[in-house]
């Protein structure tokens, strides 16, 4: 008994070593190319003709096929319709792009006089001076390097000679991200931007600032970290008020690690917690940090996402974990199904062999076109499309499904993926009922590809207020994504930081406004 678990150990670790070469040495894409797709769909096509029996006694039997023969039959004959009236939709061919992209028009033009030399200036041929016909012009882009200058603020002070007023008038301060500092709110909002942005850490930003003949320690950038997310709060609250608003909340959570306890006394651990992203209405995106996975928290400081989600009511799309179920157990709240994981499942059941996923990938193929084309329409004649071509599909997949999942067993990754499309087709049809629901939960996972991107370069938040920080800062930076602004490039007036902002932030409506560039 003893080897045979040694055995079981040793394959299983052989299983886990191949997978990781496998990770390391490819792509984890879940794309699935149309020749491979056709490849297996004619695998799956032609084994279920060896099994017909063909003579005359076995006619009968061929008429009762099985009811999972005959559903893919018709997904498979659905699915080609579709992919046919594409096809024929597609008359005119996409316009040629032009070898060279233009350069965008909002970037500032700086103009470079070539002039000719002297010494070719005069007509070749009567030698006397010409004058200048006009330019040719072409654009090259070039890069100003950042630089860092110290701003000197001269508060103007007045006094009066008319009397013997003893006291002068000053000016007030000039914007500083704390009262007293000696940092700059660009400086403070480029330092956010580089951190959780493109993953900068401060103490590479302390070498850049170096290289600038600055010397900033890694603890002064941290400061200024945590001084920049206490000054964003109003903002986040803000974007905590417009996810609750929304008509269709999406929700889905990563994890971030920290270090918990904090004191020169204090033993400190390493913990794995949990940020969970909200995106209300693909436009507003919200980060909550919580220093578990759990659901509900009692301590009155921390929210976990079914606390967020007793404050709302609506569509709400996820994906299928538990952590939900309290939340979805109320009536006054949808929720709607993330039809990416699902196909994931037949991925993973493709990649471990089984031939017919890819009838589910190729339905799910299908589903995805007609969605590309709905992509600009309003909820109404979104929904309209959806109804006419995409419930057919989806129903017949379902029908499929229901003909299968009894016969595989739940173990294999087949079975796996038979049983999640049967178990969660009520909120995986959600999009089949309100045009206004998405088809899957992709914009908040596209939302954590930049904070596990960034999270790879720093590793971990130094202590539980950091990991709350980053939370904020990633709420902000997502929202400015969202709205197609650049967060780099604040006017001063807009800058979250400056008193022209300050007696905005209590009244921002919508979180990503302020970071509009004027």
């Amino acid at each position: 008994m003893v080897d045979l678990f040694a055995q079981l150990v040793a394959r299983n670790e052989a299983l886990e070593l191949a997978l990781a070469k496998k990770l390391r040495a490819f792509k984890t894409t879940e794309k699935v190319s149309p020749n491979q797709l056709k490849l297996l769909l004619e695998t799956v096509s032609s084994n279920a003709l060896s099994e017909t029996p063909a003579n005359a006694e076995g006619e009968s039997e061929a008429e009762d096929t099985t009811a999972g023969e005959t559903a893919a039959e018709q997904l498979g004959k659905m699915v080609e319709n579709e992919r046919n009236r594409r096809a024929t939709e597609q008359t005119q061919p996409p316009p040629a792009r032009p070898r060279r992209t233009p350069f965008p028009p909002n970037l500032p033009r700086e103009d470079n006089p070539i002039l000719m030399p002297d010494a070719e200036r005069p007509c070749p041929k009567c030698g006397l001076e010409r004058r200048c016909a006009g330019h040719d012009v072409s654009e090259v882009l070039e890069l100003v390097p950042a630089r860092v200058i110290v701003r000197r603020d001269l508060r103007e002070k007045l006094a009066c000679d008319a009397c013997d007023a003893p006291n002068f008038s000053r000016a007030p301060v000039g914007d500083r991200v704390v009262q007293g500092g000696q940092y700059g709110p660009r400086l403070v909002a480029q330092l956010l931007v580089d951190k959780y942005r493109d993953g900068l850490p401060l103490h590479r930003q302390r070498e850049r600032y170096r290289r600038m003949s600055v010397d900033l320690s890694v603890s002064t950038l941290a400061d200024q970290v945590t001084y920049g997310a206490e000054l964003l709060q109003p903002l986040w609250r803000a974007a905590q008020i417009a996810a609750l608003k929304s008509n269709v909340l999406h929700l889905d959570g990563t994890s971030l690690a920290f270090f918990s306890g904090e004191g020169k006394d204090t033993k400190r651990h390493k913990k794995l917690g949990a940020l969970w992203g909200f995106v209300g209405d693909q436009d507003v995106a919200l980060y909550l940090f919580a220093p578990s996975g759990h659901a509900t928290f009692a301590d009155g400081h921390t929210i976990g996402p079914v606390d967020f989600l007793r404050l709302r009511s609506g569509y709400t799309v996820v994906d299928a974990a538990t952590v939900f179920d309290q939340a979805f157990a109320r009536e006054d709240i949808i929720e709607c199904g993330c039809n990416m994981h699902a196909r994931r499942y037949f991925v993973k059941a493709l990649d471990g062999g089984e031939p017919r996923a890819a009838i589910a990938i190729d339905a799910y193929q299908a589903l995805y076109g007609i969605e590309k084309e709905a992509r600009d329409l309003e909820p109404r004649e979104r929904l309209r499309l959806r109804r006419e071509r995409s419930a057919p599909i989806f129903n017949k997949l379902l029908e499929w499904v229901e003909s299968l999942k009894d016969d595989e067993p739940p173990s294999l990754r087949f079975g796996r993926a038979l049983n999640y499309f049967s178990n969660q087709q009520v909120p995986l049809s959600q999009f089949l009922t309100d045009g206004r629901v998405p088809i899957d939960n992709g914009v908040v996972e596209r939302l954590h590809v930049r904070a596990a991107l960034t999270r790879k370069n720093f590793l971990f938040a130094g202590s539980e207020r950091g990991a709350q920080s980053a939370a904020i800062i990633f709420s902000l930076l997502g929202s400015c994504a969202s709205a197609a602004s650049t967060p780099s490039s604040i006017s001063p007036p807009s800058c979250p930081f400056s008193r022209e902002a300050s007696s905005r932030r209590t009244s921002s409506t919508s979180c990503p406004a302020i970071f509009h560039s004027d």
